[in-house]
């Protein structure tokens, strides 16, 4: 039993730091584009996100890319979005950890990275969609999903290969 209540301490702290870091990384490390409806934004929360589902898995990666992300949101002046964001990013964040529970090679890792890259794309242009009341003005947000999803993507692949290489993910949850 005492067991169990440490697996599930590691779990709840794995998810808070998880959050944590999206959060942060989304807060101060991103650019508003002049282009779209409400300009846009690249940001780099995307990569822990990444990260953390394809280490720890598909809940850790829902938990911390949906809340991190959307948590930014409602503090960073973009409210009407959090909604959204917190079930686009969550399901990004389950996809990329389910995938990379199945298999550890680069091939499943570009796979997760390119569902993730569709899910952003059409989870935000149906988004843009209902919000703006248009189903014209989201392709407008469409090249910045790309290339966020795309730089997120640089970033992450040779620092989860270099990760596993030294055994992390070995303390991966039970999900």
């Amino acid at each position: 039993m005492e067991q169990r209540s440490l697996s599930q301490t590691k779990q709840v702290v794995y998810a808070a730091l998880g959050i944590a870091l999206v959060f942060t990384c989304t807060v101060f490390v991103n650019v508003r584009l002049p282009i779209a409806a409400n300009g846009g934004l690249i940001h780099l929360g995307n990569v822990p996100l990444f990260i953390i589902a394809m280490l720890y898995g598909r809940w850790l990666g829902a938990l911390a890319g949906g809340i991190g992300m959307a948590l930014f949101d409602v503090v960073g002046g973009w409210f009407l979005w959090a909604p959204f964001t917190l079930i686009v990013v969550g399901f990004m964040g389950y996809t990329v950890g389910a995938i990379c529970e199945k298999s550890q090679t680069l091939k499943a890792y570009a796979l997760a990275l390119a569902a993730a890259c569709i899910i952003k794309v059409a989870g935000y242009y149906g988004a843009e969609g209902v919000i703006y009341g248009s189903w014209i003005a989201p392709m407008a947000s469409v090249p910045g999903n790309l290339v966020q999803i795309g730089l997120a993507s640089a970033i992450v692949l040779p620092v989860v290969i270099k990760l596993r290489k030294y055994g992390a993910g070995a303390f991966r949850t039970n999900n």
